[in-house]
């Protein structure tokens, strides 16, 4: 199974929500908080064209925001479960 990778900032609302459902749904995942590290900040804009967080990385498909739909399509997880 691919290890997500979640890109951070310590007040976020909608990046705790993003581990909240990544916890729920059993999915791994790697936070990185791109106030602490800037070379990963970088990785992270050239990858979503900005600056705007969560930014989720599951094997190379990139999704900015917390976007319920398209991550249980790209992680495969049942529509009926919530």
């Amino acid at each position: 199974m691919t290890t997500a990778i979640l890109y951070t900032t310590p007040t976020c609302v909608y990046c705790g929500l993003v581990k909240e459902f990544f916890k729920e749904h059993k999915i791994k995942f790697k936070e990185i908080d791109v106030t602490k590290d800037s070379e990963a900040a970088d990785d992270m804009v050239k990858k979503s064209g900005g600056f705007s967080v969560p930014v989720i990385d599951i094997g190379g498909q990139i999704v900015v925001g917390f976007d319920k739909t398209k991550l249980k399509k790209l992680l495969k997880i049942n529509s009926s479960v919530a």
